[in-house]
Order: structure tokens, then C-alpha cells, then sequence
């Protein structure tokens, strides 16, 4: 009896566990956009890095034709009220979701806009295959990480 009465307060233990885990985990908007090929938990931990790749061909190395870039992850993650995009200095933007849940300053919005352009055009993203996508950029990290 005393074996069954644990398991009962175990299980029940963790369902309390496993809801106090949910509702403390921040609200993310949902997308609008088709889902990324490689899942939501791959961009969750991998976001900055994939980031990068702009910063990285933009800046370091003059390429100015990005296929994916910041204003194209708007064009899917753009959170609206009213009608129009929030800005980065409302709670419901879509970045801030989780950077305020992890304390996480973000200082992307200091130079670039927290929305989407008024001109939006359904850009699409390059694939693994071009020397542009953001497989191409993370292999050639991976290969200077080896030398």
C-alpha cells in the first residue's frame, strides 16, 4: 500500500513539475511563415550563430545580396497589433519573448529596425547548396576550426 501511495505522489509530483515548468516558460509567437527545415529547438539554440552569417558576409566580407537576413525573419516573426509590427520597445516583439525571460540584452535594434520594411518582399532563403546559405557559411567555419 505504502509503494502505492509513493507512486501516486510521485506522478502527481511531476505533472505539478511539469506545469510549473510550462507556465513559466515565455509566450512565443508563432511564425507566419513555413517552418524552418532544420526545426524550431535547432534555430532556438543556434539563432546567434546563424546571425552571424550576415554579420560575417555583409561586414567582414563585402557581400551585400544576403538571402537570409534580419528583415527576412521579420517577414515571418513581425508580431502586429492594431494592424501594424510592435517595435522592439514593446514586451509582445517577438525577439524579446525569450531575451527577457534569459535576462539577455539585446543591442541588434541600436542600428537595425525591429520590424519589417514597408516594402516586404517575399524573399526566399538560400539553400545549403549556395555559397550564401547559411550551411555553406557554417562549413566554412567548421573547416577553419579544424586548420
Amino acid at each position: 500500500m505504502r509503494l502505492v501511495l509513493a507512486l501516486i505522489i510521485t506522478i502527481f509530483g511531476l505533472t505539478g513539475l511539469a506545469q510549473a515548468q510550462n507556465a513559466l516558460a515565455p509566450n512565443v509567437p508563432t511564425a507566419t511563415g513555413a517552418p524552418h527545415a532544420e526545426g524550431n529547438e535547432y534555430w532556438r539554440k543556434n539563432h546567434m550563430d546563424l546571425m552571424r552569417h550576415d554579420r560575417d558576409l555583409t561586414l567582414r566580407e563585402g557581400e551585400r545580396d544576403i538571402q537570409a537576413s534580419l528583415g527576412q525573419c521579420f517577414d515571418c516573426h513581425a508580431v502586429e497589433e492594431a494592424g501594424e509590427p510592435v517595435t522592439y520597445e514593446n514586451e509582445k516583439h517577438f525577439c524579446r519573448a525569450c531575451h527577457d525571460y534569459a535576462a539577455v540584452n539585446v543591442d541588434c535594434f541600436m542600428c537595425h529596425r525591429s520590424t519589417p520594411s514597408d516594402n516586404v518582399l517575399n524573399r526566399a532563403m538560400a539553400t545549403p547548396d549556395e555559397p550564401n546559405s547559411i550551411a555553406a557559411y557554417l562549413a566554412r567555419l567548421a573547416a577553419e576550426a579544424d586548420q
